[in-house]
């Protein structure tokens, strides 16, 4: 933690504020948001369409601001999250709060006001799920806060849809139900090669409480209903070719990935390269899903 004494007013830098709405994970979200949009059957006027792109980042960054605010304690203890500007000491908790609590409302009522009140409910729901289900009530209570806590961030392509067409449909259903099964993959990879920060931290990730055998098999497991989820939009006829044969050549490559992960067995000192690959492929392939989509949509 900082040395300076608490009662010394030092102020954040703009890149702490940054920091705190996690822009890495921001750009997936909001790209996932655009696409649901640009996928939809109808068209959008580009203002009303900028706008509610910017009001899922800002509400994906206000998500993220409340979850630093709530997590520093824990982020202080693991490697990976030392630095971020709370445990590092260079911003108060109160300057993160008070940050996070009026991104979210200005996301909502500019999204309620400026585009439809369907997708601000959606935002609504999405920045309180994350914030008070995932965050608060299971990250430190349950290995499954993965997977229910899935549904956080599952939440964008329903919200750009909603705000194309006011309502809500089978696709973005779909693809709702997509970011939700790739989630526990997702993150059971990187906990698997992350385990010992979780592990000091206190963080029941299914790695640490259930072991490495149980959570390759549930990444094995869950990867069976994601690639159903992600190919299903072109059998049902939601999309066409381009979409359907790229994900399936991407989930198939996906799956590949996902069973070198599940029946692996690690040895002393493992480099864990197979988990990493799995890792970084599972953010390339949402990308190449939802890419495809658009595609498909205006070729």
């Amino acid at each position: 933690m900082s040395s300076i004494p608490s009662s010394v007013f030092v102020p954040a830098d703009w890149r702490d504020f940054l920091a705190l709405t996690k822009p890495r994970v921001m750009t997936l979200v909001v790209f996932t948001g655009l696409c649901g949009m640009l996928a939809a059957p109808v068209g959008i006027d580009p203002v009303i369409g900028f706008t509610a792109i910017l009001c899922i980042a800002l509400g994906a960054g206000a998500a993220g601001a409340l979850n630093q605010w709530y997590e520093a304690d824990l982020d202080a203890l693991m490697k990976r999250t030392a630095k971020r500007p709370l445990p590092a000491g260079r911003m108060t908790r109160e300057s993160a709060l008070h940050f996070g609590v009026g991104l979210a409302c200005f996301s909502v009522l500019l999204m309620g006001l400026a585009v439809n009140y369907v997708a601000a409910a959606i935002l609504t729901v999405s920045i309180l799920f994350y914030v008070l289900i995932y965050t608060v009530w299971l990250k430190r209570r349950t290995p499954q806060n993965i997977v229910i806590g899935g549904a956080a961030g599952a939440f964008p392509p329903l919200i750009g849809w909603a705000a194309a067409t006011g309502q809500i449909a089978l696709l973005p259903f779909l693809l709702f139900s997509l970011v939700f099964l790739w989630t526990p993959p997702h993150f059971w990879a990187l906990a698997l090669f992350v385990k010992t920060d979780y592990a000091n931290a206190g963080v029941p990730m299914l790695p640490v409480v259930a072991g490495e055998r149980v959570t390759r098999a549930q990444i094995g497991l869950y990867t069976i209903p994601m690639a159903i989820a992600a190919v299903a939009p072109w059998p049902l006829g939601l999309t066409g070719a381009i979409y359907g044969i790229i994900a399936s050549a991407g989930t198939a490559l996906f799956g590949l990935y996902a069973a070198i992960v599940s029946f692996r067995h690690t040895r002393p000192d493992d480099a864990m390269k197979p988990e990493k690959r799995l890792f970084k492929y599972s953010i390339l392939y949402l990308f190449l899903l939802f890419g495809a989509l658009v595609v498909d949509r205006w070729a």
